[in-house]
């Protein structure tokens, strides 16, 4: 109380500090990582442990922010303790260290899709210095104020809501479904996925910003959920009904019209946004191509990507959903596009999917163009 009456009216309040825990079970690690992060304004370590067991016990009795989370340790790994972790410490964040991620491993993928916000490659002993201490303790802080929104949880842990009223015009076509998405997205996309009617036919394309040594992983992960045929795009496929097309780590993903048929183009020049993949060239052709009949979804992710492509979509005619904050990691794309009023619906995952299922008039019959 003394504090609120001390501040000036319009000041904003002083920054939470983030409790960090640290789980790696090399001494010599947690050592350096613990000198990074303490030295970074705002960040503290509240626990530093050499495995998942001693760390679970330690959430058992107090709370974090952000778990520093290695994969390979002895007795139970990384991607084991995971659920176990998401349980026991409810609202804290998960960000995945290790040396997999620069391979594009599984298990780092693995992780993700578990509930994992974030993953980063762990670095030689000689390199923890310098650029990958402020991506760290960056990655850490963004993580860290991410509080005011519940963590999303695995699929499995997921309850499909009532159906969702929406100012939508549902008698619009759909002929494309262009997904966009980042940390967090992952889970995200897993649970649209799973609840999207699979009377829905459309060809769905997806950026999502990850390496491209992860994409071949990722797109078999994706294969264990759904009957639709999943493949990392490459130039010239034609884009055919209940297929799913994963941008690559090092190209843009568009659609072209060659008058015979629709099919997949790859772009690496730069965008403005920085990114590669990056969602807006493959919303701009996705706005040329199918007009009214292109939907764009924007899921959780740091940065504006996206948004640019999103306007395109809507000012061709197509449809905008945008993920709602209380299930996203982090609320910088969908939230770009919600804040601007691009978005028809602000929704989580699972309530778009199910949107999408009131478009079926116009995507089960005579919409199987190639």
């Amino acid at each position: 109380m003394a504090l609120a009456q001390s501040l000036p009216p319009d000041a904003d309040p002083p920054a939470r500090t983030v409790r960090v825990m640290l789980v790696d079970d090399s001494l010599v690690v947690r050592s350096i990582l613990e000198r990074i992060v303490e030295q970074r304004a705002g960040l503290r370590i509240c626990a530093s442990v050499a495995s998942a067991r001693e760390a679970l016990d330690y959430l058992a009795r107090e709370s974090v922010d952000v778990v520093v989370l290695d994969v390979e340790m002895p007795g139970m790994n990384g991607i084991d303790a995971l659920p176990h972790i998401l349980e026991r410490a409810a609202k804290a964040r998960v960000l995945i260290l290790s040396s997999n991620c620069v391979e594009g491993g599984p298990a780092a993928v693995e992780a993700l899709a578990l509930g994992a916000s974030d993953t980063l490659a762990k670095p030689g002993r000689g390199s923890f210095s310098g650029r990958f201490a402020d991506v760290l303790t960056d990655r850490i802080l963004t993580l860290g104020h991410q509080q005011d929104f519940p963590p999303p949880l695995p699929v499995a842990q997921r309850r499909v809501p009532a159906p969702v009223s929406a100012v939508v015009d549902t008698d619009q076509p759909i002929d494309c479904i262009a997904v966009a998405a980042s940390t967090g997205g992952i889970p995200a996309f897993t649970n649209f996925l799973a609840n999207l009617d699979p009377r829905v036919t459309a060809p769905i394309l997806l950026t999502q910003h990850l390496p491209d040594a992860f994409m071949e992983f990722y797109a078999r992960q994706i294969a264990m959920i759904t009957t639709r045929r999943v493949r990392v795009a490459a130039a010239g496929m034609a884009i055919e009904p209940d297929h799913i097309y994963l941008a690559p780590g090092d190209a843009h993903l568009l659609v072209v019209d060659n008058g015979a048929r629709r099919e997949i183009a790859l772009d690496r020049r730069p965008v403005d946004n920085g990114c590669c993949p990056s969602a807006d060239p493959m919303l701009d052709s996705v706005a040329e191509v199918y007009g009214k009949a292109g939907v764009a979804v924007i899921l959780s992710g740091m940065g504006r990507d996206g948004a640019a492509g999103a306007a395109r979509v809507k000012s061709a005619g197509g449809t905008v959903f945008a993920q709602a904050p209380e299930s996203c990691v982090i609320w910088g794309m969908p939230g770009a596009v919600a804040k601007a009023g691009i978005a028809a619906a602000t929704l989580n995952p699972d309530a778009i999917a199910l949107m999408l299922g009131s478009f079926l008039r116009g995507t089960t019959k005579g919409r199987r163009r190639q």
